[in-house]
């Protein structure tokens, strides 16, 4: 007879980790935001700094991935967001990036 917690018992290979895709990711839904006032498209919940760089950079966007990453806050400022820091996305969420060196 199997006791109730085997009934429960998921294979390690199919657990889920930090690192898993978000249900968003496995059934394909997106969320426009912007980095540096142009559209990107992106899977629809949480993505890290170097995530958004990246894709930013595959979709044109003039920007390198060492880039200073910041997210527009509603009150006017901005956030500083790290490549390992997570985000989740929504849309018209807008980012920036610039150049560790820009001074402006």
């Amino acid at each position: 007879m199997l006791s109730l917690h085997m009934c429960n018992y998921i294979p390690k290979e199919q657990q889920m980790t930090k690192d898993s895709p978000t249900i968003e990711a496995l059934t394909g839904k997106t969320v426009t935001i912007e980095v540096n006032a142009h559209k990107v498209e992106m899977p629809a919940g949480p993505a890290t700094g170097l995530e958004i760089k990246n894709a930013a950079i595959k979709q044109g966007v003039n920007i390198q991935p060492n880039f200073v990453l910041q997210v527009e806050l509603p009150n006017g400022s901005s956030k500083v967001v790290g490549d390992d820091d997570k985000v989740p996305l929504t849309e018209h969420l807008a980012f920036t990036a610039i150049a560790a060196d820009d001074n402006s």
